[in-house]
């Protein structure tokens, strides 16, 4: 009888935040370089859907919406989502609260993968097809080969804890870190210009094709994510209490963190790194719906879309007609945010 009302509650709370998110989609969608009403963003999408047009629209306004905007508010939704979602499923993995994809090497990893693209593979392959498809498929390699690494490396996290697993993805990362830095300065100036700007994280290179490429991978490991809530509770309890609730704790860690790579390289090798999503948001997740990860699951989904959404929008407007790196305002808005949350908690304390 206590659960029901506090189910319909969290039930109420979810619909919030995704008509929250919806209205994030309608600003992203209308604000920009080149202002477009919301009638005319419905009437650009009933007509290409073949429906009866709800308004006259210009059409080039049509083309921004449905060629620039549109890809780059999906991209939004889905890498805010996947960061989101497996930032909280590492964070209970490991039962560390500044735990991040990033920790396990998949932005390093895919930072390489793309510098040895416009390096060295951009010089090798030719046509349109290869640029389009070229650099966030090597940064896809380079993200889940990081993740491999790091994982095999720290293969005997199981029996001695998270430490092993952990160090291991330190060692990635600063190798990864060396490589990319090594490619920095032998690269050209056009190459350097493109490689920073990469590095940087931005949703400018969204477009469908990739979009059709990066989204099924990482839709499909944010739905398997969220099936982890209770596994990520009973590991909450400690490994050895979730290994005798009938836990097998090496298999479901293995699972969850090869999931949770697959979805985050799949977006980081679109977008670039973009750093505090996956670290500030299922904190802000946890303030909310508390530590239940059945809760915190799908609320930082959620939220990871929401915060990605609008900073996205923050970036195309605030230097308008230029644009912000949107990984620079992620990490403006998340740094500070994260900083009065520690002082928060240790006054709690």
């Amino acid at each position: 009888m206590i659960a029901r009302p506090f189910e319909r509650r969290f039930a109420v709370s979810l619909a919030g935040l995704a008509l929250a998110l919806s209205a994030a989609a309608v600003l992203a969608f209308t604000t920009g370089a080149l202002r477009v009403p919301a009638g005319e963003v419905l009437a650009a999408v009933t007509g290409a859907l073949r429906l009866p047009p709800a308004a006259a629209i210009d059409p080039a306004a049509a083309h921004v919406v449905l060629f620039v905007r549109a890809p780059r508010v999906a991209m939004a939704v889905i890498t805010g989502s996947i960061l989101g979602v497996s930032g909280a499923a590492i964070q209970g993995t490991f039962r560390n609260p500044l735990a991040d994809p990033g920790l396990l090497g998949i932005s390093s990893g895919a930072a390489l993968g793309a510098a040895l693209h416009i390096v060295a593979g951009s010089s090798l392959l030719r046509g349109e097809a290869a640029w389009v498809f070229g650099l966030p498929l090597s940064a896809f390699a380079g993200g889940v080969g990081a993740a491999a690494l790091a994982g095999a490396f720290g293969a005997g996290a199981a029996a001695r804890g998270t430490a092993a697993l952990v160090l291991a993805g330190v060692g990635v990362n600063a190798a990864a870190g060396a490589g990319v830095g090594l490619l920095t300065h032998v690269a050209s100036d056009t190459q350097l210009r493109d490689l920073s700007f990469w590095l940087l994280g931005s949703l400018s290179g969204a477009t469908w094709p990739r979009l059709a490429v990066a989204a099924p991978v990482a839709c499909a490991a944010a739905l398997v994510l969220l099936r982890f809530g209770r596994p990520l509770n009973a590991l909450a309890l400690g490994e050895i209490e979730a290994s005798h609730a009938g836990l097998r704790v090496r298999r479901t860690r293995a699972a969850l963190l090869t999931v949770a790579a697959l979805g985050v390289s799949a977006t980081v090798a679109v977008t670039g790194p973009l750093g505090f999503v996956g670290l500030v948001v299922p904190h802000a997740a946890r303030l909310l719906f508390g530590a239940d990860a059945r809760r915190v699951l799908p609320a930082s989904a959620l939220l990871g879309a929401i915060l990605l959404l609008l900073a996205d929008v923050a970036a195309r407007t605030l230097a308008a007609p230029a644009e912000l790196p949107t990984g620079i305002v992620t990490a403006a808005a998340g740094a500070p945010f994260f900083l009065l949350l520690l002082r928060a908690q240790r006054r709690a304390a």
